[in-house]
């Protein structure tokens, strides 16, 4: 078909699904406007209300794929599926991560999967502007799904922000975003493969597939603020909502980090160790059984050691500080109560013996046959009732609540965290495996929290528990919900330059996935952190054993060849044994370089970059330099960004300047911050050193 003949057919077909489209928002909108009544009702309109607000969501790009069957079927696909006009007919539309869809991404000339051709529909706003065809019969060359439509979009100027891919997700792409998700998945990925487009729509493919999951939320976390702005608009472009996006510095509720710490001490405290330490830490402040005296209503009350302990061997396993803290004290509240309850009855039963015995003497005193009353119907003993009224007394009093205090007091995380933290001799009992080398460095730090406290804060916080029950509150969104909810227990979480966490930041994730439902993303040889894993295997060890799945992408689409050319002798002098992805485009710009004298870098710089933004007009330009560089190039450039290797990661532009590339390899991770550095740009490359 003439590639005119082609659009003007496509274009006739989204005129279709786009009036069809509005007809259903019209009729969802309809049924939001009426009244409802109670929590079915509510529960339908929140169902609703979110498929209105997926149509409305769906402009951009709402057809953008057709299948031809070997049947002679035509199907096709979008962001959204719509149902056909007639109530038995096929679907209008497919959305894209139904299983009808799956053969759009997945289908080759090898395996096409029942399909004849494949073709990509390229849209701008409601116009078919192109279509790319593409036979399954093995007349196509290339190993790329819709190359033509692929490559146009990584052609296209860069914004700042990150765009949806679900017309162009290739093979290998496609199989990891509907991979199971029932433990983690861990996926190997190098520059320009696209890892994070593979776990955002994965997130929104689990979310579709898997609707219990929206219930409990799916949690991003990303490397940096500036990486979540990046990133923000791609899951609402795709429809979903129940998301939180985070880095680990702010999963813990009002804390944030407040200063800088050195590498050393940052991988001193991102060990698993600290797990360990802090779990008996706190097991050491849970109080001892013995023998409690206490005070009611002016008499005292005896528990023996053995009860308390039987009560402290049923409080305390399995449960955190405070939780068993809270089943204690409704414990002691019953044993008090059944201390009076016996002591009354005891005094009771004292005062009729004695009453008995004047009963007797007066008795004997009396003519045979007198009768007189008795008490032996008044034993003493309180009923149920009264006991359980008794023990809301003693709950509620001021008096034993202050022993409770006292005895088992409740504790503050951050201000237990300072302790021990400040404390060497306890260092020294909790974690033994620190040198006193290194146990100094601990005790050394200032006061404001740092990066790898925010996991150690969160470690002690959760093994002394809080008080929260409820799951939902009212009509909040339930992303709202768990944003605000330290203990929030999430339906998958998604990681972003996953090599870069910690042990214990590891254990953060866990803790809010205990299912394992976890999907981590990232390039091992991009690694900036202060650990030194060198393969996935160290990095998960303590978190997942041998436990975990791998996968792997191997095809680079935005780094341009003339660039990735350069990576191999790079990844070799940073000791790594892995090859760099292969880039499949050339946008025939070989990389250059410029050296001037050191006390002349800002200012070529910032030809450099107007030179470069002239160039790309209507793109993005970035600068990667040496920490120590960044905030004079910052001065100098304005509001172009400029970013440290280890800020860079995850991030794209157009065209890149990497400034004093020596002083990058000088820093800590050395070679793998090159190779961050390198790596950034769509199009262009240029290199200043000083001379």
């Amino acid at each position: 078909m003439r590639q005119n003949a082609a659009i003007d057919e496509e274009q006739r077909f989204l005129d279709r699904a786009t009036a069809r489209r509005d007809r259903l928002a019209e009729h969802l909108r309809a049924e939001l406007a009426s009244e409802v009544t109670d929590a079915v009702q509510q529960a339908r309109q929140r169902m609703l209300r979110g498929q209105h607000d997926e149509l409305r969501r769906a402009q951009e790009g709402l057809v953008f794929g057709r299948l031809d069957a070997l049947d002679g079927t035509v199907r096709h696909v979008g962001r959204v599926g719509l149902s056909a006009e007639e109530m038995d007919g096929e679907p209008l539309l497919l959305d894209w991560r139904a299983a009808a869809a799956r053969p759009f991404y997945t289908a080759t000339a090898v395996d096409p999967q029942g399909q004849a051709r494949r073709r990509h529909i390229r849209t701008t706003g409601s116009v078919v502007v192109g279509v790319d065809d593409e036979p399954l019969d093995g007349t196509a060359a290339g190993d790329l799904v819709g190359e033509g439509a692929l490559l146009a979009a990584l052609d296209q100027r860069r914004t700042g922000r990150m765009a949806t891919a679900i017309s162009t997700l290739q093979r290998e792409q496609d199989e990891i975003i509907r991979a199971r998700a029932s433990g983690p998945l861990i996926v190997q990925g190098g520059p320009g493969t696209g890892k994070t487009v593979v776990g955002l729509h994965r997130v929104a493919y689990l979310l579709f597939t898997h609707r219990q999951m929206a219930e409990q939320a799916v949690l991003v976390l990303g490397p940096s603020p500036r990486f979540l702005d990046y990133i923000a608009q791609v899951l609402p472009a795709l429809g979903e909502t129940a998301v939180v996006s985070a880095t680990c510095d702010t999963l813990l509720p009002g804390v944030g980090v407040g200063r800088a710490e050195s590498r050393r001490l940052a991988e001193i405290k991102g060990r698993a160790l600290w797990q360990e330490a802090l779990d008996r830490f706190v097991a050491s402040l849970l109080p001892q059984a013995r023998e409690l005296k206490l005070r009611w209503e002016g008499e005292f009350y005896v528990i023996p050691a053995a009860t308390v302990g039987q009560a402290l061997a049923s409080a305390v396993p399995g449960r955190s500080y405070h939780q068993a803290r809270l089943v204690f004290a409704d414990q002691l509240h019953h044993l008090l109560a059944e201390a009076v309850a016996e002591q009354r009855e005891a005094l009771l039963a004292e005062m009729e013996e004695g009453y008995e015995e004047i009963l007797a003497r007066f008795d004997r005193g009396m003519p045979p046959g007198t009768a007189h009353g008795s008490s032996s119907d008044v034993d003493g003993l309180l009923s149920e009732e009264e006991i359980d009224e008794l023990r809301e007394r003693i709950a509620a009093d001021a008096s034993i609540a202050r022993f409770l205090e006292a005895w088992w007091p409740i504790r503050e995380p951050a201000t237990l965290l300072r302790t021990l933290l400040s404390d060497r001799a306890r260092l020294a009992e909790f974690a033994p495996q620190l040198t006193p080398e290194e146990i100094s460095l601990v005790v050394a730090e200032p006061a404001p929290w740092s990066s790898s406290d925010i996991a150690l804060l969160d470690a002690i916080t959760d093994l002394l528990g809080d008080e929260e029950t409820s799951l939902f509150s009212g009509g909040e969104p339930v992303a709202e919900q768990a944003r605000r909810r330290r203990g929030w227990v999430y339906g998958h979480v998604v990681i972003d330059e996953a090599q870069d966490l910690s042990e214990m930041q590891w254990q953060m994730v866990l803790r809010r996935c205990p299912s394992r439902s976890i999907t981590a993303v990232g390039d091992i040889d991009q690694a900036q952190a202060a650990h030194r894993h060198t393969s996935w295997a160290q990095a998960v060890q303590a978190a997942f054993g041998d436990r975990w799945t791998a996968a792997e992408l191997t095809i680079c689409y935005r780094t341009p060849r003339e660039v990735m050319e350069l990576a191999g002798p790079v990844l070799a002098r940073a000791g790594s044994h892995n090859a760099p992805p292969r880039a499949v485009r050339s946008t025939g710009i070989a990389p250059w370089q410029r050296s001037v004298p050191a006390a002349e870098l800002a200012g070529a710089a910032l030809e450099l970059v107007r030179q470069l933004q002239q160039r790309w007009q209507g793109g993005t330009v970035g600068v990667v330099a040496p920490a120590d560089r960044v905030d004079g190039l910052r001065a100098v450039l304005g509001e172009v960004p400029v970013l440290t290797a280890t800020q860079a990661k995850g991030l794209e532009w157009d065209a890149t300047l990497l400034v004093d590339r020596d002083g990058i390899a000088a820093e800590p991770r050395g070679w793998n911050g090159v190779y961050v550095a390198l790596t950034r740009c769509t199009q262009e490359l240029g290199q200043l050193n000083s001379a």
